[in-house]
């Protein structure tokens, strides 16, 4: 049962936190979640083969979702990056 108030209560910090954060820092703070994302794919890669070799069926398909919604944060985060990188670009015009 503690486990999930640790789980609500950094969520609600979280929250708090990121509605704070100034319109012109979310860029950097995308790149850090997905540093935070990749960590995170390399736990449940190490998780999915840990459990693959001991048959714990389980783990496995924890490790599988923990690797598919990290995946997806980290290619969502670069893509809204990347986006957000085009905003500063220069444009070519023509004259």
């Amino acid at each position: 049962m503690s486990f999930f108030w640790v789980l609500l209560l950094g969520s609600l910090l979280g929250l708090e936190l990121i509605g704070k954060v100034p319109p012109t820092l979310h860029t950097p703070l995308m790149s850090g979640a997905n540093a935070i994302s990749g960590i995170t794919m390399l736990a449940a890669l190490t998780l999915i083969i840990k459990a693959g070799s001991i048959g714990n069926t389980f783990l496995l398909v924890l490790g599988s979702f923990s690797l598919g919604f990290a995946l997806f944060n980290v290619v969502g985060g670069f893509l809204v990056t990347d986006r957000m990188l085009a905003m500063f670009s220069r444009k070519n015009t023509r004259k």
